[in-house]
């Protein structure tokens, strides 16, 4: 008997680039555990992939991810024996593990997000470090549609660090939809492309960042979010000044581009002496 296809894929569409996608598109990739799960795994896996500059993570079908599976939720590892509250408590902490990888990937991560994110799929969406959308996407924070809190997952920490909080406020209160072009509008996604370019857009933007230098696009985005967490400006300061003297004192990257400038030729950026 054939082995059913997975629900997490990954490939190499183009040199230093992973392409992740959630491939459940008859549940329109929604955050069974059974996808959860295996996606972490992939996560936790590709971070330590060195030769993997840039991940683009996607839904298979006409969605990115509609969140919580009512339906069929899968199976949940190493609860046997826990009562009720307690294996809760683990079923959400395997969910927030996922949006946590996200967020601690060395590499940067672009959501290439091909149509719904609801719900989970956009909590899913705010841990990547830079969201692209087909013309198709839509994003519904829908935790208040169906009769508990909008806030899950980050999503209340999230969203207004994305659009601001009064933006954030309204879609988280009244559930309504965010169409592709609002999304931009708003600052909820980088750009809107059309759905047929979406993949070639983040591959070019992935390709791109995947030029620079490895420790100056990490520690970019490391301070990019420390600087969202950041309890001072002083201190945030202080974070991005010792980042930017490792990678001067460290690397001949600096060099490097003052070198190519010179020469009206492309930067050869290397990661040591």
């Amino acid at each position: 008997m054939t082995s059913p296809e997975p629900f997490v894929l990954v490939e190499r569409p183009r040199p230093h680039v992973a392409l992740v996608t959630l491939n459940r598109p008859e549940r329109m990739n929604s955050m069974a555990f059974d996808v959860m799960v295996p996606l972490r795994d992939v996560l936790n896996e590709l971070t330590y992939d060195n030769e993997v500059r840039v991940v683009v993570l996607t839904g298979a079908g006409r969605g990115f991810s509609s969140g919580a599976d009512h339906k069929s939720a899968g199976s949940v590892p190493h609860v046997t024996g826990l009562t009720r509250p307690t294996f809760g408590l683990r079923s959400m902490e395997v969910l927030d593990d996922v949006i946590l990888a996200l967020r601690k990937m060395h590499q940067p991560v672009i959501a290439a997000v091909n149509g719904a994110a609801i719900g989970g799929g956009l909590c899913l969406t705010l841990a990547a470090d830079i969201r692209i959308a087909s013309a198709d996407a839509y994003f519904r924070a829908a935790g208040i549609n169906n009769g508990l809190t909008a806030s899950e997952l980050g999503l209340s920490y999230l969203l207004p660090r994305a659009i601001g909080s009064s933006r954030a406020f309204e879609i988280m209160l009244t559930g309504r939809d965010v169409d592709a072009e609002e999304a931009e509008r708003i600052g909820l996604v980088s750009r809107q492309v059309p759905a047929e370019q979406l993949l070639d857009a983040c591959y070019d933007l992935a390709e791109r960042i995947a030029g620079f230098s490895r420790p100056g696009t990490e520690l970019t985005k490391r301070t990019l979010w420390s600087g969202l967490d950041a309890g001072s400006l002083e201190a945030h300061m202080q974070a991005e000044g010792l980042g930017q003297l490792y990678v001067r004192l460290l690397t001949q990257n600096f060099e490097e581009a003052v070198a190519a400038r010179k020469e009206r030729r492309a930067p050869r950026f290397t990661d040591d002496k």
